[in-house]
């Protein structure tokens, strides 16, 4: 969605005869590409749709305090990262696990997933990126897959571009070093 028609809808948000409508096409527009970035953070294609839907219902409550400093796109991938981070950490509390168990929870879900449809390399792939560390693992998803700007993901994290550049580049590291161990 260029500029011109991001501030469209951002005015037809704003009115409250074209709110409805206005939201249904934000929706359509990126409902997605959030999709795919819970899922990517999340894996369970029922978790990420969960998620999917409280982060639009989260959007549609703040329309009114949203200021429009950001882009919408930026806003709704906030709340998608937020809502799924929150997740995450719900989830470690309610199985009392850590971390890293999660992350082999979240990695033996993805091999049991009827949705997962890659091959042996892929999933190789996939448990690489899950052995990250979570704020990793978010930036190498959101610079690798989503192909955000590092200035995207700095109003999304709000981390400075010079930490994203960081994060990423030591997760490329770490996933060729986990791939070479598991050859």
């Amino acid at each position: 969605m260029d500029q011109k028609q991001e501030e469209k809808l951002m005015d037809d948000l704003k009115n409250p005869s074209q709110r409805s409508r206005a939201f249904g096409q934000l929706v359509q527009n990126y409902q997605q590409p959030i999709y795919w970035h819970i899922r990517k953070m999340v894996l369970s294609h029922d978790d990420a749709n969960d998620i999917l839907q409280n982060t639009f219902m989260k959007a549609w409550s703040a329309l009114d305090s949203f200021r429009g400093d950001s882009k919408l796109s930026t806003w709704l991938f906030r709340i998608a990262v937020n809502e799924s981070l929150t997740f995450l950490s719900n989830q470690r509390e309610k199985y009392n696990v850590s971390i890293e168990d999660m992350q082999e929870t979240l990695s033996q879900g993805l091999q049991a997933d009827p949705y997962f449809s890659g091959d042996e390399i892929q999933l190789q792939f996939q448990q690489a990126i899950l052995s990250l560390p979570e704020k990793q693992r978010l930036v190498f998803n959101m610079k690798y897959f989503d192909n955000l700007k590092y200035e995207d993901m700095e109003e999304i994290l709000g981390t400075s571009v010079g930490a994203l550049k960081a994060s990423y580049h030591h997760a490329v590291k770490k996933i060729e070093q986990y791939l070479l161990s598991h050859v």
